[in-house]
């Protein structure tokens, strides 16, 4: 990479997840000039599981991307086992290295400048100073794109707090494994829920809960427990957490813009955000591109997240009734009064 000791760029997104890379290659394909910078050494890898739905991007990415996929999931509660059958796989798996790299490439090849292994350290005056290796440069914008996460830079410099967030625990294991599970366990993980996730020569075992609802300690002691009645021994060394933000507060500030996490995007019902920050990043390019630019699938989405949030708040004004909601949610899913995708970001 060769950065100049000051650059100057039309559009400026830090970050070089999903919803940067969504954005800079729609940006870059209809001719603008883009520069993307990452923190990370190299571009993919996260705290994640690794799952994306159907109805959201399972038909959007390449099949060779796809590891495994599960018409079939395997929701438990203490009371009950449901298996929620589909014609289509209603998630699969992919590695998010190789799909970071995919998605990458693609920016690339529209033209994006990428530099990764930069760490964005301060915005002032529509500038970014920015250091790479042992060099402090300068990068200049007319617009700037926040895509860097729950702990957004461009979020603290837009003044907007988070409140609202949830921490999700994840760990890779070389287990087979068949089938997809999902375990709602209030004793355990409050309002939140453990999976198993299998991959192609592997497993992401996990857990995701509310910040309020269980402190990060507590949660990774109840993830290990859960994890060894599954017959499954967790180094707790080899367990990584990461946050999740659902504070959404807008995404669009004058030439400042936030997708994915850094707009709070993520469903804090299931610590859903794939999905939400390609949605969002994409969005986001159409509005640069068109002021005038609706973003009705984005509002679509909102509305989803809102609906994920009143169920978090019912959760928490009437914590000794978790297990019955648990529980009615499951019955209800195994009736087909509910639909899995409901569940989901997308529509």
């Amino acid at each position: 990479m060769v950065l100049t000791r000051e650059e100057q760029t039309e559009i400026l997104i830090i970050g070089g997840g999903p919803g940067g890379l969504a954005c800079a290659r729609m940006l870059a394909e209809n001719g603008k000039q883009v520069l993307l910078i990452e923190r990370k050494p190299v571009i993919g890898p996260k705290v994640c599981a690794g799952g994306i739905t159907w109805s959201g991007l399972l038909q959007h990415v390449p099949e060779t991307l796809i590891e495994k996929s599960f018409p079939v999931q395997h929701i438990y509660t203490r009371q009950q086992h449901v298996r929620v059958k589909e014609k289509q796989p209603v998630v699969a798996t992919v590695n998010r290295e190789k799909t970071g790299q995919w998605m990458a490439e693609k920016a690339r090849e529209a033209g994006v400048k990428i530099y990764p292994d930069t760490h964005a350290l301060k915005i002032n005056n529509e500038q970014v100073v920015v250091r790479h290796g042992t060099d402090t440069k300068t990068i200049g914008y007319k617009h700037l794109v926040g895509a860097d996460g729950a702990n957004s830079l461009v979020r603290r410099y837009l003044g907007l707090k988070t409140t609202m967030s949830g921490v999700g625990l994840n760990c890779m294991l070389p287990i087979q494994r068949h089938d997809m599970e999902w375990h709602l366990l209030p004793h355990l993980f409050n309002y939140g829920y453990a999976w198993i996730f299998p991959h192609k020569e592997s497993i992401s075992i996990g857990a995701y809960a509310d910040k309020t609802a269980i402190s990060t300690k507590q949660l990774k002691r109840n993830f290990i427990i859960w994890a060894q009645s599954r017959g499954i021994t967790i180094p707790a060394d080899q367990i990584r957490a990461g946050l999740v933000n659902y504070d959404y507060q807008g995404y669009a500030f004058d030439n400042n813009w936030l997708v994915g996490e850094a707009a709070g995007l993520a469903s804090g019902l299931t610590g859903e955000g794939i999905y939400p920050a390609i949605i969002s990043g994409q969005a986001v390019a159409q509005k640069i591109l068109d002021p005038t630019y609706p973003a009705h699938e984005l509002a679509r989405m909102i509305k989803k997240q809102q609906k994920h949030h009143k169920v978090i708040h019912y959760a928490q004004r009437a914590p000794a009734l978790c297990s019955l909601l648990m529980n009615l949610l499951v019955f209800l899913l195994r009736v087909k009064i509910l639909d899995f995708r409901m569940l989901e970001m997308a529509d």
